[in-house]
């Protein structure tokens, strides 16, 4: 039976077989992730009871990004893409449930929760720009931003799933469990990349680069387009998108309150996330970096209004609205970023992009933490939106007249010498 969905439909990336194979799959490991965020988060809590090293394992987590993302991006334009991500998930499976392991045999330690947490983190920072740059070749590049889009609704479902189920499961039988499904999930994700069909990849014809990242950086620096978003998911990531954080420490510090509810939480955060993503596949037009400065400044404003919230109800009810211009805001900016990149450096590009949007984290995730705990949570919620909106206006004010996308976004052309260069060269 045929799959019939319209071309120029919020839906035609499910014309392709494969990306009809992955969807689900990814589905159920976003599901996974996003369970054993939570139980990894309130498990560091039940160990130490400090926001200190909440931000702490966050931070070791998303340190290797620091130093593989790149690299990531580099394996992305040189190998085989699917082998790299079957590699990548079968270590994240093994993080998993060797830490739920651990727990339920009862010799978890906090310093298993940090080893574990950076090989986590060696795996999601290669995965991340892998897994980018496949996009394209699963869908081609004329719908690339509609599976851009639908991929973000994908992460927000499990989002929205992942927690409320953690919740119930902490609730019930401790964290072990979260992190088991998690590791089961990442199978699921392993088959649907072996059962793909390589005769419908999308094989874009491109010169193989000599040189690595070196070039993706020289291109991304040429590209003021490409980098002003870059800048802005790096204020908006490092500062304003740690819910996380910000949730556990207002559920438990602030409104006092159990697992379950610390889990609704990211549900809550979700409802608006997932819309954001639905309604951002009929906002293509809108894909320009202009809009992500303008969607970054109203996501800073409502991160702000959060910290003002007076109780769990009114705080959770909130909670959606940073969701979906949270999410409004990075699928715009991953999509500029992929779809206005040469295909041959792309794969390095999206490890650039995924390397400061997510660099951040290690040194803002402990500084969260600390002050937290010494002016107090909703202080610092406050800060973080506060500059996150700062960094915005002063980017819109410098580079508002430099955001024009390049007629040719080639790599030779723009990395072409200016004739004054030429000249100078040739004396």
């Amino acid at each position: 039976m045929r799959f019939s969905v319209k071309e120029d439909g919020n839906w035609r990336s499910f014309r392709h077989h494969n990306y009809r194979l992955l969807f689900p799959a990814n589905t159920i490991s976003n599901i996974g992730s996003w369970a054993q965020r939570v139980a990894q988060d309130w498990l560091v809590l039940e160990l130490t009871h400090s926001g200190t090293y909440l931000g702490l394992v966050t931070a070791i987590q998303f340190t290797p990004v620091l130093f593989f993302s790149l690299h990531g991006g580099a394996f992305a334009d040189r190998f085989n893409k699917r082998k790299l991500l079957i590699a990548t998930n079968a270590l994240g499976a093994f993080s998993a449930l060797a830490l739920g392991s651990l727990v339920i045999t009862h010799h978890i330690r906090l310093w298993h929760v940090f080893a574990l947490a950076a090989v986590l983190g060696v795996s999601s920072a290669i995965d991340a720009p892998v897994r980018q740059a496949f996009a394209a070749e699963i869908v081609g590049h004329n719908d690339l931003p509609n599976a851009v889009s639908l991929n973000s609704a994908n992460f927000n479902a499990g989002r929205l799933i992942g927690p409320a189920v953690s919740g119930a499961l902490i609730a019930a039988f401790g964290t072990g469990p979260s992190f088991i499904v998690n590791g089961v999930s990442y199978l699921f994700a392993i088959v649907a990349l072996l059962a793909l069909n390589e005769k419908e990849f999308f094989q874009q014809d491109r010169p193989k680069s000599v040189t690595s990242v070196r070039e993706g950086l020289r291109y991304a620096q040429k590209r003021p387009d490409v980098y002003v978003v870059m800048l802005m998911v790096f204020f908006l990531g490092t500062f304003g998108l740690n819910f996380q954080i910000f949730n556990a420490l207002m559920a438990t510090k602030e409104f006092h309150k159990g697992p379950a509810s610390y889990g609704l939480l990211g549900t809550f955060v979700a409802i608006g996330s997932f819309s954001g993503a639905i309604a951002s596949a009929r906002l293509e037009r809108f894909r320009e970096t202009r809009y992500v400065i303008l969607s970054g400044g109203v996501f800073s404003t409502a991160v702000i209004i959060l910290s003002t919230m007076p109780n769990y109800l009114a705080y959770a009810m909130w909670l959606p609205v940073c969701g979906i211009s949270a999410l409004t805001t990075m699928i715009m900016a991953n999509s500029i970023v992929q779809v206005n990149s040469d295909p041959a450096i792309r794969g390095r590009i999206m490890g650039i992009y995924l390397l400061i949007f997510m660099g951040g984290t290690p040194v803002g995730s402990p500084l969260i933490g600390v002050l937290a705990e010494v002016i107090g949570i909703r202080k610092t919620v406050a800060a973080c939106g506060a500059i996150s909106l700062l960094a915005t206006l002063v980017i819109w004010l410098k580079y508002r007249n430099k955001l024009e996308i390049p007629e040719d976004i080639s790599v030779a052309a723009v990395l072409k010498p200016a004739d004054g260069n030429q000249n100078n060269k040739s004396k």
